[in-house]
């Protein structure tokens, strides 16, 4: 642009700084829009030559498919308030002509795509479209409405459950007979997807009476197992509840209101719920038997905690100042309380409630798992002559026997745990009957005597040499495996 008065003129041409002007290089960007504008108005002519087939445009009208883009591509370099027009392609009159002229262009359609000047190489179409570098004019042609429409679709049932399938919200509430409804439940249930189902019957679950939906869930059995295994881990007991029972499912419910014991913090009053609203219900008899043994063992822990939290306060017994309490007993397993009765109860007699000897009994506890707490209780403590007690039997000759239910080698690993006595380990390695274990047990826990005193009875004299390496040099042991071998009247098998 040039100035109207000299002085103005002579300062643009005397100043560091160029003066802007409409008429600079080709590089400029204006200029390059303008260019772009010329070669896409230009390039209808060349397609529609080749332009054999008719497309159609999202009203229905027909357009030229690539024609089409084209001009939706000149459009979008108009003004940004203009609307973009659906309409079909009318003749250029003159007046457009001279708004848009179409001058003659040597751009190539794929100098174009890439957007190309004329003097830069050109390559084929496919060439263009397949260099993901290149700036890209045209616009993507734009995909249906209707794909994306998946909140407004009318669509039939089977459609409906294949969309929901493939992870789409479909709204249900369209659906609202109730042939409908359960049509949409079976196509649920024949496309094995438990997702679907369970979103179904949300869906009637809020739409239906539960009369209504129980009669028809009782005649679907995978449908109904669902729901039920839905309404569990929602914690929805009340309405599991009607519907169990409306099923007659007498156990079931049973456990289900059993349950809900869970849930009472206090003990007092868990155990009141049990007594009041558990014992009565019909459980199987064996379970009937747990839910008594539940009750009865919730009643001795309020008493056994209330006394031990009493003893322990005033600080009177011995046991409880050297050992304190880590945690109430309330609400622990059997075998923990047991377990407890063995730490703090193990010498009382079998009339008290926290006595070992009373659980066991009241509770009808095996040997094998009687004989395991107690041994673990009174290892722990170190107390090595109640553990030997444990073992210890006579017959009815009055001879004493030892004897573990669980096996020796379980004993044995027990007493390790808790950091027993070598001399405790080699007393009871020396039972395991088992040759090979006893080697083995001897062996890990260093019981040098028993494997010494194993291989002497196997007269097995290499392994005995071996195992004279194992030891340390000067040692009792070496000294030991020494005279074993130097003794003449050993016949040895190897």
């Amino acid at each position: 642009m040039s100035r109207a008065k000299g002085d103005e003129e002579d300062y643009w041409h005397s100043s560091k700084f160029k003066a802007f002007t409409f008429d600079d290089d080709e590089d400029d960007e204006l200029s390059q829009l303008k260019e772009s504008k010329r070669a896409v108005n230009s390039l209808k002519a060349i397609v529609d030559e080749d332009d054999d087939g008719e497309t159609v445009n999202w009203s229905g009208e027909p357009v030229g498919s690539i024609s089409w883009s084209i001009k939706e591509t000149a459009s979008n370099n108009r003004a940004s308030a203009e609307t973009r027009s659906f309409a079909p392609q009318k003749p250029r009159t003159e007046t457009s002509s001279s708004v848009f002229p179409k001058p003659g262009s040597s751009h190539s359609l794929s100098s174009l795509f890439r957007g190309w000047s004329q003097t830069e190489s050109r390559q084929s179409l496919s060439d263009a479209l397949l260099d993901t570098n290149s700036k890209i004019f045209a616009p993507e042609l734009r995909r249906p409405k209707a794909e994306n429409q998946d909140y407004s679709g009318d669509w039939s049932i089977g459609e409906t459950i294949r969309r929901m399938h493939r992870g789409k919200i479909c709204p249900l509430e369209r659906f609202r007979s109730l042939k409908e409804k359960l049509l949409l439940l079976d196509e649920a249930v024949k496309l094995h997807d438990g997702n679907v189902i369970t979103a179904v019957l949300i869906f009637l679950k809020k739409t239906l009476n539960s009369d209504v939906l129980f009669k028809e869930l009782e005649q679907r059995q995978v449908a109904l197992r669902h729901f039920i295994h839905f309404l569990r881990e929602m914690s929805e007991q009340q309405l599991l509840m009607d519907l169990l029972r409306y099923l007659e499912r007498a156990e079931e419910l049973a456990i289900c209101k059993y349950r809900e014991h869970l849930s009472i913090a206090s003990a007092d009053e868990r155990r009141d719920f049990l007594k009041s609203k558990c014992l009565n219900l019909p459980f199987s008899p064996e379970d009937s038997t747990h839910v008594q043994d539940h009750y009865t063992l919730l009643e001795r822990q309020i008493i056994i905690e209330a006394n031990d939290k009493h003893v322990e306060a005033t600080g009177q017994e011995q046991m409880f100042r050297k050992h304190p309490r880590k945690a109430s007993l309330l609400f622990m397993p059997l075998v923990t309380t047991l377990f407890y009765a063995c730490i703090y109860h193990y010498t009382e007699g079998e009339g008290t409630f926290s006595s070992p000897a009373n659980l066991r009994k009241t509770f009808k506890i095996p040997e094998k798992l009687y004989i395991l707490t107690a041994l673990a209780a009174r290892a722990k403590l170190r107390a090595w002559h109640e553990v030997d007690a444990l073992f210890t039997t006579k017959n009815w000759l009055g001879y004493t026997k030892k004897r573990a239910p669980v096996g020796f080698h379980r004993v044995v690993e027990i007493l390790h745990k808790n950091n027993a006595p070598v001399e405790i380990l080699q007393e009871y390695v020396r039972l395991v009957e088992d040759t090979e274990s006893r080697i083995s047990l001897g062996t890990k826990y260093k019981c040098h005597d028993v494997v010494i005193d194993t291989y002497k009875e196997l007269k097995d004299r290499q392994q005995l040499m071996v195992y004279r390496c194992k030891v340390e040099r000067g040692s009792p042991e070496e000294i030991k495996i020494d005279n074993i071998l130097s003794n003449m009247q050993i016949r040895w098998k190897n």
